[in-house]
């Protein structure tokens, strides 16, 4: 297919997209017949129901992708009638077009242009994730520094800032800190993830505490509570798979951020060729 055709076939599948007042993307079927070729709709119906039994068989719900409308027509007497429609997401067109027949030239396109259009959005949802785990352990740095903080000017030192953190630690993992790092293979450095330290450094300091024994009993119980919640969701914090190392994760960010600035005609696909 030539450079100057798939330009043109993109220009025209993109302008005949349209958006929700949620803001979800859309394409209509009727369009979509058209776009790819099917004279009759009866015929597109069929290609229609194979799309809506993979998307069922795929594990999601048909009515998410595939919505009925009607859609109001011009006839030749200048009166109008209502015909069937559908409201098709991305992914419902995807799975149009790899149940099309592919030696139509549009469908051959359009089998690869909503591919690559829905994994953009998976790779979007990757890394709008990655972010917020970023984000997440630069709070848990904070929040450890501070608790370092108060346990300094409570005790006036805080050579008892590991005891009490291994305290805390055992209290919600039910294991000690050490256990826990081996089981994920968390650097000694880093600390694991603490849920009820921002209590505990509102506790200590509202309750003017001053000794290692009384924040040590804070901690314990307010990760005891954290621990109860999550058992009572049926989650046992100590059974939880490991994560990348964030340190690798913020800096493959930080990679893709800047390949991103320095080509920005090919933004994003390296990371779709990567992946």
């Amino acid at each position: 297919m030539e450079q100057q055709q798939i330009q043109s076939l993109t220009a025209t599948f993109e302008g005949h997209s349209q958006r929700t007042d949620d803001g979800v993307e859309y394409w209509l079927a009727r369009d979509i017949q058209y776009l790819l070729g099917y004279g009759k709709w009866d015929n597109f119906v069929s290609v229609i129901s194979k799309a809506k039994t993979a998307c069922e068989v795929s594990g999601h719900e048909v009515s998410d992708h595939f919505a009925d409308v009607g859609k109001m027509v011009e006839l030749g007497s200048g009166s109008q009638r209502e015909i069937d429609d559908v409201m098709l997401t991305r992914y419902a067109c995807y799975l149009i077009a790899q149940n099309g027949d592919a030696r139509k030239q549009p469908v051959a396109f359009a089998q690869t242009y909503f591919a690559m259009q829905t994994r953009k959005a998976e790779l979007i949802e990757q890394r709008l994730l990655a972010a917020e785990r970023v984000q997440a352990r630069q709070k848990l740095s904070a929040t450890e520094t501070e608790l370092s903080s108060v346990i300094y000017e409570q005790t006036g030192g805080n050579e008892n800032f590991a005891l009490i953190r291994s305290k805390g630690d055992t209290a919600l993992f039910g294991r000690n800190t050490q256990a826990m790092k081996a089981r994920w293979q968390v650097p000694d450095n880093r600390p694991l993830a603490d849920f009820a330290a921002e209590i505990t450094i509102h506790n200590a300091r509202s309750q003017n505490m001053t000794r290692e024994q009384q924040i040590s009993s804070e901690h314990v119980t307010n990760n005891k509570a954290v621990r109860q919640t999550l058992l009572n969701r049926g989650i046992r914090p100590e059974e939880l798979p490991p994560e990348e190392d964030v340190k690798k994760l913020e800096w493959r960010l930080v990679s893709a951020d800047k390949k991103s600035l320095n080509n920005p005609e090919k933004l994003g696909a390296k990371g779709e060729a990567d992946e």
